[in-house]
């Protein structure tokens, strides 16, 4: 692992056999910006992989989503209880939002879902 990549693989869902499980096992949560799916896998930190099909746009868009959501995931990573497994799947209005809107709106999904660490 070089160290530019090194601490990128805890954070993100990249295996596609760990995708495929939290799919097809994974709860549901829909919001107006983004389709989130959960599910408990083990005792290692949570992961969250984004999946941005080609019905969302060009290549363009479609990079300009996952790099928008890779920072939300980063900015709350440390905040996650460990042990899920998160799959993300942007809509086209989270293109649309302010990045506070975006930040609001997946805080809120993941203190819904008892995702968060609660702040002692």
């Amino acid at each position: 692992m070089t160290p530019k990549t090194q601490g990128r693989d805890d954070i993100f869902l990249r295996s596609n056999r760990d995708i495929q499980i939290v799919k097809h096992h994974g709860r549901r949560i829909s919001t107006a910006l983004f389709n989130l799916l959960v599910y408990k896998m083990d005792d290692a930190p949570s992961r969250v992989g984004i999946i941005v099909g080609k019905r969302f746009g060009n290549a363009v868009r479609r990079n300009r989503v996952k790099r928008v959501f890779r920072e939300l995931v980063r900015q709350l990573h440390p905040d996650l209880v460990p042990g899920r497994g998160l799959l993300v799947f942007p809509k086209r209005d989270a293109l649309l939002q302010s990045r506070d809107g975006l930040v609001n709106a997946w805080r809120t999904s993941l203190e819904r879902l008892h995702l968060l660490r609660s702040r002692s």
